[in-house]
């Protein structure tokens, strides 16, 4: 049977992975993102429906309730990124209250980004989830692994979920987390990954290459299966071994 699914970030990489398997499966698939142009060309490529939303924003998200419908039985909160990548560094001769007003921003611009998009996701249309389905959050090896605000976020994303599994068991709905590694093919690192570095993430992984988009779109497809109804609260990681657990 179709589902209705919104990927939020839909548009380029993990997102777009994500898109295509379940539209490619034949579910209806809504993508949003804040960028018209690659949310049009994934739509034109699967046939899922694009629509513009800056998920940090309450605005936003109350606008796409009005373009999505009653019923969803999948959300995937992929929206986000590491804000600090690409950004540019304080200027010298702050003063105190400058300088901790702008590490403030650049901190809280990666929670804006990676969890309060998500929480502020989920509420808006949780009471739309329908018994059955499945909400899972894309993470990161940062959350172990640590990367300033970000990895905080991230690790501030998965202990968040373990509330939310228990709010939504109850009305049959599982929420997860995905935690990738080293993703190549996508825009995270924007162009500013070195291949010295590239060479030091593939390294250590156990398995010796670098992910891919679709190696997380499979998880994420895992988890929103008949086969994990058993499976939530939980995080899975997707780093090629980078980090192992026991």
């Amino acid at each position: 049977m179709s589902r209705t699914i919104l990927v939020t970030g839909g548009g380029t990489g993990i997102g777009r992975a994500v898109v295509r398997h379940f539209a490619h499966q034949g579910d209806t698939v809504f993508l949003t993102g804040r960028r018209l142009a690659p949310l049009t060309a994934t739509a034109d490529e699967t046939g899922a429906k694009p629509l513009v939303c800056d998920h940090t924003d309450p605005s936003h998200l109350a606008a796409l309730l009005a373009a999505l419908p009653g019923r969803i039985d999948v959300l995937i909160n992929n929206a986000g990124g590491n804000t600090d990548i690409g950004a540019d560094q304080e200027p010298d001769g702050l003063d105190a209250t400058a300088a901790l007003t702008a590490y403030a921003t650049r901190f809280r611009a990666n929670l804006d980004a990676n969890l309060v998009s998500a929480a502020l996701t989920t509420y808006a249309v949780a009471d739309r989830l329908a018994g059955g389905g499945a909400v899972v959050h894309i993470g990161s090896i940062a959350a172990d692994q640590g990367a300033g605000s970000y990895g905080a976020a991230k690790a501030g994303l998965a202990a968040w979920n373990l509330d939310l599994a228990g709010e939504l068991g109850a009305r049959d709905i599982t929420a997860n987390v995905v935690s990738p590694g080293y993703i190549a093919d996508t825009e995270f690192f924007r162009d500013v990954l070195t291949a010295e570095r590239r060479e030091q993430l593939v390294a250590a992984t156990a398995v010796g290459r670098a992910g891919v988009p679709d190696d997380v779109a499979g998880a994420v497809a895992f988890l929103c299966s008949p086969a994990a109804r058993h499976i939530t609260g939980q995080v899975l990681n997707v780093n090629g071994g980078s980090h192992m657990t026991r």
